[in-house]
């Protein structure tokens, strides 16, 4: 059957008891990934967080900054990390609740951090966002006080400031953006 059968459906979820989950059409899994119905994670990538957002699911994050379950993930999980014993434990509690299956070595195409060359776990974290003209105007004046090499990227540094509709304040980064 193709994913349009199961439109509009819902399943228990496979770890959380009482837990109710939409089955949800997402325009980023095709045919060739799957059928086109997506579990979603929204606080782990942003195709995920388009589609709960458009579905105005909310947007939970189950794992800390250190990559490890929180207890909002349930008493099995908490505390493992997520890329190692974490997937032992979820892998025992679906086939436990005879919801596995299949299971196989899958090489995941996780984003690496750059320094430690380890993979990284994207998450949703709490910002400031604000949507106003004197942070635009400020940002604009800003610019234009810095010496851009070459001088003729200002303007178009200036247009895409004007362009922008939210802004983003954060210090996620104490080391630095590469």
């Amino acid at each position: 059957f193709s994913g349009t059968d199961l439109a509009d459906g819902s399943c228990a979820h496979p770890t959380i008891p009482d837990r109710v989950s939409p089955l949800l059409p997402a325009n980023h899994v095709t045919m060739t990934k799957g059928t086109g119905l997506v579990h979603t994670a929204p606080a782990h990538g942003m195709e995920d967080y388009s589609v709960a957002s458009h579905h105005q699911l909310p947007t939970d994050c189950l794992v800390d900054e250190s990559g490890y379950f929180t207890e909002a993930a349930g008493p099995e999980l908490r505390n493992k990390n997520v890329l190692e014993e974490g997937n032992e434990a979820v892998i025992k509690m679906l086939q436990a609740a005879g919801s596995l299956l299949k299971e196989e070595k899958y090489v995941h195409s996780y984003p690496y951090d750059w320094r430690t060359k380890k993979p990284m776990i994207i998450r949703a974290s709490k910002q400031w966002f604000v949507n106003t003209a004197d942070v635009k105007a400020a940002a604009q004046d800003a610019l234009k006080k810095v010496k851009v090499i070459p001088t003729s990227a200002v303007n178009s540094m200036l247009e895409m400031l004007d362009r922008r509709t939210f802004w983003c304040i954060s210090r996620q980064r104490c080391w630095g953006v590469p």
